[in-house]
């Protein structure tokens, strides 16, 4: 599945919109369990670890321009699509 996350998102907001209320409170039990399992296989990246990813992007220059509008709207530029 090479779908964009905001694709992703999508989707995942139509099959909470499509699942009855009665099994919602169920949905959100799933979705938690999964993200927890997730972060214990592989936990989020430490604010230093980011910073330093960062860097070496920065270094072998995959950067792109955005623009601060961009961000506050949440432009797809912050998925990583250049415009």
């Amino acid at each position: 599945m090479s779908s964009e996350p905001s694709d992703v998102t999508a989707q995942l907001h139509a099959e909470i919109e499509d699942t009855p209320p009665r099994y919602r409170a169920l949905l959100l039990r799933l979705v938690h369990s999964f993200r927890t399992g997730v972060e214990e296989d592989e936990p989020w990246p430490t604010a230093e670890e980011t910073l330093r990813d960062a860097l070496d992007d920065m270094k072998a220059g995959r950067t792109y321009p955005m623009s601060t509008a961009s961000i506050l709207d949440g432009d797809s530029a912050i998925a990583g699509q250049v415009s």
